[in-house]
């Protein structure tokens, strides 16, 4: 799945199907290099969770692992979990170097078919984006179900294609906000939105050129 920390992994990948894509095609993504993304923790993450207290935390499309790491530095207990065992190895010897190794439980999961056991304090789904009839919206819904009474849910997406991206797919889907608000159906009463808002970002790409995304969040805590 893919899981941005920095710019830009279509670039360099090779034309994308457009069926539903699997474990094979992404092992074979994380093999095209050393590391995909830069390493360090998404910035939404780390704005709208540095905050809470640490418990519990689900981490969806974990990639190499970045954000499970800052989360284990941080005290959380974290279960990180991912299609491609090839990102699962990777980042579970990023969690060994960086100490925190003890502190994450590392998960293969294709999240259309499985999905890990339990409740979490934080369930957070940064840039949970996958080629073809990926069910992202079913999943989503899966995750609010495991959050924990008092716990956050916590969705990151992209809102459009990059100003570097060389062509576009129009069956891929970039709901807005309250699109993503509404697909997860919560429960009158039972969830309260504390963010839901697009924003810019700009990124310097590996030539030199500056590039900008529009991506989206959303937070929302489970009240019962």
């Amino acid at each position: 799945m893919s899981h941005e920390h920095q710019p830009p992994h279509h670039a360099a990948a090779s034309e994308p199907p457009s069926e539903f894509v699997g474990e094979e095609f992404w092992d074979s993504r994380y093999r095209e290099s050393d590391r995909i993304w830069s390493g360090e923790p998404n910035a939404v993450l780390v704005r709208e969770v540095a905050d809470l207290s640490p418990g519990r935390a689900l981490d969806l499309g974990c990639g190499e692992g970045a954000d499970a790491v800052w989360l284990a530095h941080r005290g959380w207990r974290v279960t990180g979990t991912d299609i491609s065992a090839v990102a699962l190895e990777r980042a579970a010897g990023h969690a060994a170097e960086a100490g925190v190794a003890d502190r994450v439980d590392w998960q293969r999961h294709d999240l259309a078919e499985s999905f890990p056991a339990g409740e979490f304090d934080l369930v957070s789904a940064c840039f949970l984006h996958s080629f073809g009839d990926f069910p992202r919206d079913r999943i989503l819904r899966r995750a609010a179900a495991a959050v924990a009474p008092g716990g956050i849910l916590l969705i990151a997406g992209h809102a459009g294609w990059p100003t570097w991206q060389e062509g576009t797919r129009p069956e891929v889907d970039f709901p807005t906000p309250d699109e993503v608000v509404a697909q997860l159906e919560l429960p009158d009463g039972a969830w309260e939105v504390l963010l839901a808002e697009e924003h810019v970002r700009v990124q310097s790409l590996p030539d030199g050129r500056p590039g900008t995304r529009t991506d989206n969040a959303v937070k929302a805590r489970r009240l019962r």
